[in-house]
């Protein structure tokens, strides 16, 4: 009896908790954006012969209880301890599976039901309406501007209006009780020199302040800022002390951390009408937002990898400094209260809004308008319309440069082989720097002969060419790649006599190249082949690898799949996320806990078509159970491999950056229309500022699109 009871306690209790766990849709990333849309599995209803039939088994079980009532006086110690220890079990059974229920919900940022308010259907329909509202009407007002004539070639805008650039707000003196320490003495620093000051203190948890260089530059320009006292008291780094200006820093974010619902909405309103003012400008009277409106404020310059210029510092930048463009026409910006403006130009041939130059890198620095502005998007559309016109050509430019690796000409071989090396591996074309100007990073142009290495024979591979070397963003390319004899031959022509830090192609520039190519196909250049060469990728893999007999996950992961293929060619590379062990360890905690309810949900159908069995085609409730419990199983299978596709998806794009092309050399018609014939949501491979930025593709691009 005590078995019988404990194994109907297990059954009941495994009940529960079914009816208790909540399964959630997750759709697949895709680029590199992750997607969650919640949807919540209702408990399935008992049938109420089946209800009625578990209260009267409960019901049965509590009078037998009764009738074993008075022989327990005459039951032995042994028995009463077995009861006890059974009664534990079931209960220590319980509370594991609540535990269990409990955590899953956790998990996935669910609360219990019951502190759930419930929506009515009424509720539910008006959100829809209203959601379909919004989006009309957003589509209502968008400026459909590849609708309208192009200008003239070289006019960008024929009215330009706005208020100018955001300044940073000048720097706040450190509070009395923050006090900065040279060689364990408190000195009052003038209030250049604290700012700077500051600025390292920030840094303190960083890796950077514990750079020879990042220090060095640092301490240079840092004592430019001081007064000739501070200079010569302060002149060992190493016996600065930061630690107070540090403390009040982490306090400060710290306290940012935890602030109110109220003081975060202040903030908020705060940074509206910041926003408000100077986030818009009137481009042909069209109200478009602008992308980068607020100017930089001071600091420290990290650059990328082991930049030479790292911990310079960025000085404040002023009205005077900045360059302002808008129509003749227009209202001119005001500058701030004792400023004015370095120059006002009225120049329609530019894109930019304002500009000016910064001193570590002596580069132009703009203000642009946003990413989904008419501006931005002729420009992308120009770009991949140019990529299309590359490809009625691009069999004929390949003969030509395969026939220019035999020419007589040195400067002609090497860009014959340039060529080749941009077309087949997609590498940038590089530019041409001053020594020391930035960090060591090189193109295809300005490849040195310690960048490559020959192979006549490698990993069964004959001609082989290994590249070793930094890229933009210090990001490493490598790469052993067989090539055709004619390119092997050239390049070991052009390794002679030249030691490792010597130009490779020393009779090219990218300047050079680009003059060439602009003669073989108007507006041709050498990052055209880049777009070129991943868009084609793109549409390429998408054909091979889906099927539109695929469940929506599928279809997914063979875009992701594509998608990577185009970042591998490109070598669009990150480190793995600082979270990605966690986030995979909750995804397979989840993805078990779906293993475990499929295997209830299965249990549950079988015991169900053996009591359906047992009844016969009579009882047509037991019948209508039946078909619940198998569309239960069903979800669950639907949902494991959901989780089961998401994991796969998150391993392989782990160190591949999908972003970068998805949104910068992938015509976005290409997914737009893979999408309308997979039919598959374009929300799910865009989100909604990148359906903002590509409104002109998604507008106009067919299900039979091509490249």
């Amino acid at each position: 009896m005590g078995k019988e009871k404990n194994a109907k306690g297990e059954g009941k209790a495994k009940h529960k908790a079914t009816k208790l766990k909540k399964l959630s849709n997750e759709s697949a990333v895709a680029g590199g954006d992750t997607i969650k849309n919640r949807e919540s599995v209702k408990p399935e209803p008992e049938d109420g012969d089946f209800a009625a039939k578990k209260k009267g088994l409960k019901r049965k079980r509590i009078k037998d209880e009764a009738m074993e009532g008075p022989s327990c006086s005459t039951a032995s110690p042994t028995s009463k301890k077995k009861n006890k220890r059974h009664g534990q079990e079931e209960e220590a059974q319980k509370n594991k599976l609540k535990k269990r229920t409990e955590t899953v919900k956790k998990e996935e940022g669910e609360h219990p039901v019951s502190k759930k308010p419930k929506r009515t259907k009424e509720d539910i329909e008006g959100a829809r309406e209203l959601k379909i509202k919004k989006k009309e009407e957003e589509e209502q007002s968008r400026w459909r501007w590849w609708e309208e004539e192009k200008y003239e070639d070289g006019v960008k805008w024929k009215f330009l209006e706005h208020n100018g650039p955001y300044f940073p707000p000048e720097y706040q003196p450190l509070p009395d009780n923050v006090h900065f320490y040279y060689d364990g003495k408190k000195v009052k620093l003038s209030l250049a020199a604290e700012e700077v000051a500051l600025f390292f203190a920030q840094m303190l948890d960083h890796e950077y302040t514990t750079k020879k260089v990042f220090r060095e530059n640092y301490f240079k320009d840092w004592r430019k800022k001081m007064t000739d006292e501070e200079r010569s008291l302060i002149k060992n780094l190493d016996k600065c002390d930061f630690g107070e200006l540090h403390a009040m820093h982490k306090a400060k974010v710290e306290a940012r951390k935890v602030l109110t619902k109220e003081e975060k909405l202040v903030l908020k309103e705060a940074n509206k009408k910041v926003v408000d003012e100077y986030g818009y400008c009137l481009l042909d009277h069209h109200k478009e937002r602008i992308g980068n409106f607020k100017i930089e404020p001071p600091g420290l310059f990290r650059g990328r990898g082991e930049h030479p210029k790292q911990g310079m510092l960025k000085m404040r930048i002023q009205p005077e400094h900045v360059i302002i463009n808008c129509s003749k026409e227009a209202r001119i910006p005001v500058p701030p209260t004792g400023h004015r403006w370095k120059e006002v130009r009225h120049d329609n041939a530019v894109t930019w809004l304002a500009s000016w130059t910064e001193n570590i890198q002596s580069s132009i620095k703009y203000i642009m308008l946003n990413a989904n502005s008419k501006l931005k998007g002729e420009k992308d559309w120009e770009k991949y319309e140019i990529a299309r016109k590359l490809k009625s050509c691009v069999d004929d430019i390949r003969n030509q440069y395969d026939q220019d690796l035999k020419s007589k000409k040195m400067h002609t071989r090497q860009r014959a082989v340039a060529l080749y090396f941009i077309d087949k591996l997609a590498l940038r074309a590089g530019n041409e720097k001053e020594e020391g100007e930035s960090a060591d990073t090189v193109g295809c142009c300005s490849l040195r002969v310690e960048h490559i290495t020959l192979h006549e024979k490698l990993e069964g591979n004959e001609c082989v060419v290994e590249f070793d070397f930094l890229g933009k963003d210090s990001i490493r390319y490598y790469n052993k790649v067989p090539v055709i004899k004619k390119v092997f031959k050239n390049l070991k022509m052009f390794l002679e006599n030249k030691g490792p830090g010597d130009d490779l192609f020393d009779r090219l520039n990218t300047g050079l190249l680009n003059k060439h190519l602009s003669t073989l196909m108007a507006g041709l250049t050498a990052k055209v082949f880049r777009t070129y060469n991943a868009s084609i990728t793109l549409q390429q893999q998408l054909k091979e690898l889906t099927n539109k007999s695929d469940n929506e996950p599928e279809k997914l992961l063979s875009y992701n799949r594509a998608n990577r293929a185009v970042a591998i060619l490109c070598n669009h590379q990150r480190a793995p996320p600082k979270t990605f062990d966690q986030s995979m360890a909750n995804l397979q905690a989840k993805i078990d806990a779906r293993k475990e309810t499929l295997a209830l949900a299965k249990t549950e159908l079988k015991q169900a078509k053996k009591e359906a069995k047992t009844k016969g085609s009579s009882d047509p409730k037991q019948q209508t159970l039946v078909e619940r419990k198998k569309a239960a199983v069903k979800r669950c299978e639907e949902q494991l491999l959901k989780l089961e596709v998401q994991a796969t998806d998150r391993e392989e794009n782990k160190q591949i950056a999908l972003g970068t092309s998805k949104l910068n050399y992938l015509d976005p018609r290409i997914s737009v229309a893979w999408c309308k014939n997979m039919e598959v949501p374009i929300e799910k491979i865009y989100n909604k500022s990148q359906r903002d930025k590509f409104a002109w593709a998604i507008d106009m691009a067919e299900e039979d699109f091509e490249f």
